[in-house]
């Protein structure tokens, strides 16, 4: 299970999202977000940006994502995702996630399993969405409207 940081003492001059450059599901939804966060968030991994924040251990960052804004908030895990859906416009997520416990405790187990099974939900992205994360695919529609049609005409 990864801490829950919520502040350091060495807030960056822009906000930034630190994630895993050894991860090809990290990378697939990093490519997306910083596609379309344009520039309102830098993108780092934490092998190359983890020593700019001395208070925060490495392992921490190796057991899941973080958003650090430039008030030094750190936004961990699955609220690192949601504070960038924040930066898109959709604040929903992450109100959720901070004012709802049931939602945060969910949201938590569940990005807890992803990040145990990297591989497994790599390919089922690239299942669901393709492998371009600019210009994804809604192939999970096909396959379920494909589901729909089969149980149909049994």
């Amino acid at each position: 299970m990864f801490q829950e940081i919520n502040k350091t003492n060495h807030p960056p001059e822009y906000s930034i999202f630190i994630w895993d450059g050894d991860c090809k599901f990290c990378k697939w939804w990093k490519n997306r977000w910083e596609y379309r966060t344009k520039g309102k968030v830098i993108f780092r991994t934490y092998q190359e940006a983890g020593l700019e924040f001395p208070d925060i251990p490495i392992k921490e960052f190796q057991k899941a994502s973080r958003l650090i804004d430039t008030n030094g908030n750190v936004y961990s895990g699955p609220d690192s995702a949601y504070k960038i859906q924040y930066y898109l416009g959709n604040p929903k997520w992450h109100l959720w996630y901070k004012r709802q416990k049931w939602f945060k405790v969910l949201s938590n187990n569940a990005y807890n399993h992803i990040a145990k099974n990297r591989s497994f939900y790599y390919k089922l992205t690239i299942l669901l969405f393709g492998s371009d994360p600019v210009k994804p695919k809604i192939y999970w529609f096909y396959y379920l409207l494909f589901i729909i049609l089969i149980s149909i005409t049994i």
